[in-house]
């Protein structure tokens, strides 16, 4: 006969013991074309959506994958980062093989990694780097439309390149941030002090004018930005490289419209400056398409890409 007075097994009252998360930072590479941005939205087919269906389906489990910035729909990326949490220990190389053979071919996951749990994939950026992709040639061979711009209009490559410059160092860029109708949102996002850095996205947290979002506003610091020339197969191709610690939204692609103004003649060089002060998006040239814009890659610390420690 049992003892009824035997204390009830360990196995019957021990508490769950609390799963040890692994902080993850992945590098991934996608064909823009067919998502409609970086971000989750209803019915629509995105790269961060598609990215958290994949984890569910290697590990079973669905963080929702954190990126450095959200693409719009079309932009496409050679170096974006996402960052997320999982309680399944997996080694790295076997997390990017998985979800690479079950991720549609248009994303591709470049390097896994585990990181120490402070990082964060858009709260830990230091600087990053996007290009514009410009075909110069009469006729764009299909197979390169959706990754150019194809302009054949004369240009003045020097011009680019003097344009370009005005934009290096601290500016106020409201006049080259997106406008969106709808304020009252965005507003209301802008006080809870929620920026996303958002060049390129579709998400209404986005930067507007004339109301800045973010403790930083519409300041930003531009290291870098040149035009180059490249001979491709198909013909000539300008590239514009711009490096600096944040973009807002539509940034790269309305400083590229008012450049390629200035490099075809129908702005004057000496505009720029006037454009940049006068802190309004009328004043700035056109909204270059989405398919020429591709996220280059975004930097770290050191310190927040050393490895996790036990």
């Amino acid at each position: 006969m049992t003892d009824v007075t035997q204390p009830i097994a360990d196995s019957e009252t021990a508490q769950p013991q609390a799963l040890r998360l692994h902080t993850w930072k992945l590098t991934l590479a996608y064909d823009g074309t067919d998502f409609s941005g970086w971000q989750i939205q209803p019915g629509e087919p995105t790269v961060q959506g598609e990215l958290q269906a994949a984890l569910r389906r290697v590990t079973g489990e669905a963080p929702l994958p954190q990126g450095s910035g959200r693409t719009d729909a079309g932009v496409h990326a050679l170096g974006q980062v996402a960052s997320f949490e999982l309680a399944a220990n997996i080694p790295a190389e076997n997390l990017q093989l998985a979800l690479n053979r079950t991720l549609p071919p248009a994303i591709r996951v470049l390097e896994s990694r585990t990181v120490r749990s402070t990082f964060h994939a858009r709260h830990s950026t230091m600087a990053k780097t996007y290009e514009y992709r410009v075909f110069r040639e009469r006729i764009c061979p299909p197979f390169l439309a959706r990754y150019v711009y194809a302009c054949a209009w004369p240009m003045d490559l020097d011009l680019l390149q003097r344009s370009a410059r005005h934009f290096e160092g601290e500016h106020n860029f409201l006049s080259f941030a997106a406008t969106d109708p709808d304020l009252n949102n965005r507003n209301r996002i802008a006080a809870l002090g929620d920026e996303e850095d958002p060049e390129s996205s579709s998400d209404p947290s986005s930067l507007v004018e004339p109301a800045p979002a973010g403790k930083q506003g519409a300041i930003r610091t531009i290291f870098s930005s040149t035009w180059e020339q490249r001979n491709s197969e198909h013909g000539e191709i300008l590239v514009y490289r711009v490096r600096g610690n944040g973009f807002l939204h539509h940034m790269v692609r309305n400083l590229v419209g008012t450049m390629l103004d200035v490099g075809r003649g129908y702005r004057m060089l000496d505009e720029i400056p006037e454009i940049l002060a006068a802190r309004s998006r009328s004043a700035a040239g056109p909204t270059a398409p989405a398919q020429g814009l591709f996220l280059h890659s975004v930097e770290y610390g050191e310190q927040d890409l050393a490895e996790a420690t036990e």
